[in-house]
């Protein structure tokens, strides 16, 4: 007699316990890179892996950086807002498991810069990944999470998108 064993979903919970790990691991991370290296400090892990000590004051790739502070509070808002629409669309019953682990990346990821844009003024970011001299802007890991979380909706989109259509083919 074999016992049958049942796999829970990925719940509302459990994907709010998701992106508080991210976040957590988030923060973490980058409050040893403050505690640990000075602003502007940079160590070489391996050629083109750079541990550097940068805050950014804008958004994305430093868009609006040197605005002159009032940014600060767009991207607060902004945060805050994408947050809750995040929340709700996690707790949406039609939210399949692969759509609610995009959105707890990017909730994480969301959530680790905004406290880190409140506390700090500015995100600290601390990946530096490099070709030769050229350098792309430096990131944390609550970039990585929203970027990946961002890039599993879409792919779970698509996938979905071509089954409808391989469906549709058959009939």
């Amino acid at each position: 007699m074999t016992k049958k064993v049942m796999h829970k979903p990925f719940t509302p919970l459990v994907a709010m316990l998701f992106a508080g790990l991210i976040c957590a691991f988030d923060l973490g991370s980058k409050a040893a890179v403050v505690k640990h290296l000075a602003y502007g400090q940079q160590i070489e892990l391996m050629p083109s892996l750079n541990l550097v000590h940068a805050v950014n004051k804008g958004a994305a790739f430093g868009l609006l950086a040197t605005a002159g502070g009032w940014q600060r509070y767009l991207f607060i808002a902004i945060a805050v807002l994408a947050s809750a629409f995040l929340i709700y669309m996690n707790r949406k019953p039609a939210a399949g498991a692969v759509e609610r682990l995009g959105l707890a990346m990017i909730l994480g990821g969301a959530v680790g810069n905004l406290a880190d844009r409140i506390a700090r003024k500015g995100v600290v970011d601390w990946i530096d990944v490099y070709a030769g001299v050229h350098h792309w802007p430096a990131f944390n890991i609550a970039d990585i999470g929203i970027t990946l979380g961002v890039a599993v909706i879409i792919l779970s989109e698509l996938f979905r998108s071509g089954q409808k259509a391989s469906m549709s083919d058959r009939t």
